[in-house]
């Protein structure tokens, strides 16, 4: 039969691992969507962190997902960058749902390379509340830059990309994917802190 040994004195000799509960999220920064929200461990978009939006194709409600956040940011006088958007921003668009235009910054890039550079600056930079951009050719490298930039500026980070990349690991703090088919809705890939929820969120047209 072994010796019976004391746990505390293994403990106290560090002979035994023991692990941690990962912390839950504090609050994060609403959404503008309840019932996203409510699925969503820090009740929103994660703080001070990197959100990867995944998409079938461009157009299909990803900007109508954040433009309630930038326009609770744009009205309280904060500054949000629009890193080389595929398409020219409809001013009267964004000011209809309540954007004060006159606190983003659009940022042009031709290169790809620019483009992440210019993210990861504005990110950094501790001067914008919110960074939106459109990165082509960012692996898993790239973003994590963007998470740290993120985590260091304090800024929401938001990046739009191509489902297919559903099926690489990614560093965001969270994922989401839009899907357009059976209806349109809202699966949650990642969520940093909690098991994504089982059910996609629905997100009709006509919101919520």
């Amino acid at each position: 039969m072994g010796q019976v040994v004391a746990l505390q004195s293994l403990i106290t000799g560090r002979q035994i691992w023991q692990g941690r509960a990962v912390p839950q999220p504090s609050g994060g920064e609403t959404t503008g969507w309840p019932a996203l929200d409510a699925a969503l461990p820090a009740s929103g978009w994660p703080k001070a962190s990197l959100s990867e939006i995944l998409l079938p194709a461009d157009g299909v409600g990803e900007l109508q997902l954040v433009l309630p956040t930038l326009a609770r940011l744009s009205k309280q006088q904060r500054a949000i960058a629009v890193i080389a958007p595929p398409y020219v921003p409809c001013v009267a668009g964004w000011e209809n749902s309540g954007v004060a235009m006159t606190h983003i910054d659009i940022v042009c890039a031709g290169d790809p390379r620019d483009a992440l550079w210019a993210s990861e600056q504005c990110l950094r930079s501790g001067s914008y509340a919110a960074v939106l951009s459109w990165p082509l050719h960012a692996d898993d490298r790239a973003l994590r830059r963007l998470q740290v930039a993120a985590d260091n500026g304090r800024a929401l980070g938001f990046v739009f990309r191509d489902r297919r990349h559903a099926v690489q690991a990614s560093p965001a703090a969270l994922r989401l994917e839009l899907e357009t088919e059976p209806v349109r809705q809202i699966r949650v890939r990642k969520c940093r802190g909690s098991q994504p929820p089982a059910l996609p969120i629905p997100f009709p047209a006509d919101g919520w």
